[in-house]
């Protein structure tokens, strides 16, 4: 998926050891943000160094990040500071199979992202790499109240060991 920090680079342009800085500005933060349903990007960018090796582009780097996302219990705006590292390996997409048919991919193949075979799109795979960076369920400090009120059970109180504690205190029987 593209957005608007888009930043296509044609293959024929991208030299070994090129090293590339990118922002993003309002509008591209704004797309972003629309995109993965955050309540504001305040910051996003990142430094790559670009390798190439005939149609493949390896891209090491850095991305940075300041951003707000819902909690998932109350719904409260979550501030969030992102500092990673990415290695991304962008690759001519298959072009033997029907687009239906599934590809295995392993551990190794995770980082791959598929191209045209003109142009890398440098840009949307780092706002891709902030999304799977980003805290998966962000919360709030008034979470577990809220939860707690909605009679949601903490991890250790419905756990196997919280129904072993249970049975070995001699609770509740439900025969």
């Amino acid at each position: 998926m593209t957005d608007g920090f888009a930043h296509r680079l044609p293959l024929d342009r991208i030299a070994g050891g090129q090293r590339l800085d990118l922002v993003a500005d309002e509008a591209e933060r704004q797309a972003i943000a629309e995109r993965l349903r955050l309540v504001s990007l305040d910051r996003l960018d990142a430094h790559a160094i670009l390798d190439r090796t005939g149609a493949e582009v390896r891209a090491r780097g850095r991305l940075k990040a300041a951003l707000s996302q819902r909690c998932v219990a109350t719904g409260e705006p979550v501030a969030e500071h992102v500092d990673e590292a990415f290695e991304l390996n962008f690759v001519p997409a298959p072009t033997s199979g029907t687009p239906d048919e599934e590809i295995e991919l392993g551990a190794d193949d995770c980082d791959v992202v598929f191209y045209d075979g003109q142009a890398i799109d440098l840009g949307t795979a780092i706002a891709d790499s902030l999304a799977l960076a980003m805290e998966p369920y962000p919360r709030s400090p008034d979470a577990e109240m809220t939860l707690k009120e909605a009679g949601v059970l903490s991890e250790g109180e419905a756990g196997p060991f919280a129904a072993l504690a249970k049975l070995k205190r001699g609770g509740d029987s439900e025969t």
